[in-house]
């Protein structure tokens, strides 16, 4: 009978050893993924934020640029079925795997917060009743948190499913694709914009349910270029210039967190290489385009105080992004919405 006591006990010291092995490890490889993951602050970099009117919902039309998919957003006061005006005075929200933690984000921290630190401290779900137990509680947790993860992702897409019909939109301008207006290297909008973009973007000969002019597109490379040049300046003022209060407010919020953080992410030596226009619309006195970018850049975040490199890279990479640009009567075209691209 000592025998069996003294596996009983090897056994469970074993048990609670390799537990607490895994969650150090755990705590360790932590840091390491926010370090991974800042590396890529560029302004919207790393998430999909903003609004695209009624069609926040559905999916740009691929383009040449941008042939893969997009990620769906993951912060956005749009609601299913509403527009670009009614986003305007909705709450800010984390979505479902939002930076502001959200439903399922909390819930999943809550789970695996307790998990962890209970099984470091000897506690646990059955942390109570031995080392055997501390397993089978592990496992349990595991198989709740997916259960739970399962549920709000059915939960999730039942509620943002794309709806039939759009309140203010104009008849013909519905979701699904467009007519890209790709790139071209020996034509399209001119030698003079043609120039200008530096074989950019391009403009076809099709009708759209919104024309996109040449200006427009000269617009859109600039906005790419403010929008970062303020981004890297800290520059909030000068934002409200160029985007929608909705992604002025996203923009705030990262910008906090990099002071935070006593970080400064600097985003300098921006140059549009392609463009497509995915599609472009209007919704009521609102304008939309949405708009596949592939730019050169060099992303690098310092360390406020002493400058000191802390991720990213001083040499130059590139990135393709889908931004949406939104213009009413009388204003110029403004950052709306941008997205990964996947």
């Amino acid at each position: 009978m000592l025998g069996i006591w003294e596996t009983n006990m090897n056994f469970s010291q074993w048990s609670r050893t390799l537990v607490k092995t895994i969650a150090v490890v755990l705590a360790l490889a932590l840091p390491t993924a926010l370090a991974i993951s800042s590396a890529d602050a560029r302004v919207g970099g790393g998430s999909s934020s903003g609004s695209r009117g009624s069609r926040t919902f559905s999916a740009p039309p691929s383009t040449t640029t941008a042939p893969g998919s997009t990620s769906q957003f993951n912060r956005t006061f749009t609601q299913p079925g509403a527009g670009m005006n009614s986003a305007a005075s909705a709450p800010a929200r984390g979505g479902l795997f939002g930076r502001g933690g959200g439903f399922l984000g909390g819930l999943a921290a809550g789970f695996l917060g307790a998990g962890l630190l209970g099984m470091l401290f000897g506690g646990g779900l059955f942390g109570g009743l031995g080392g055997l137990s501390s397993i089978l509680g592990l496992i349990i947790q595991v198989v709740l948190v997916v259960f739970v993860v399962r549920l709000a992702m059915s939960w999730w897409q039942r509620r943002n499913a794309p709806q039939a019909a759009y309140a203010g939109a104009d008849a013909g301008a519905g979701p699904g694709p467009q007519t890209s207006y790709r790139s071209g290297l020996g034509g399209g909008l001119g030698s003079g914009l043609g120039s200008s973009l530096g074989g950019g973007f391009g403009f076809g000969a099709n009708n759209a349910p919104l024309e996109i002019k040449p200006d427009d597109y000269e617009a859109f490379e600039r906005l790419l270029g403010d929008v970062q040049a303020a981004w890297s300046n800290e520059d909030v003022a000068k934002l409200h210039t160029l985007a929608t209060p909705e992604m002025v407010s996203y923009f705030e919020r990262d910008l906090a967190e990099n002071r935070a953080r006593n970080s400064v992410n600097k985003v300098t030596n921006v140059k549009l290489l392609q463009g497509d226009l995915a599609e472009a619309w209007r919704e009521g006195e609102t304008d939309y385009a949405t708009v596949a970018m592939r730019f050169a850049l060099t992303d690098k975040t310092v360390d406020r105080n002493s400058g000191a490199l802390v991720a990213g890279s001083e040499q130059p990479g590139e990135v393709t992004e889908v931004w949406t640009f939104a213009r009413r009567p009388g204003s110029a075209w403004e950052l709306s919405a941008i997205q990964q691209t996947n």
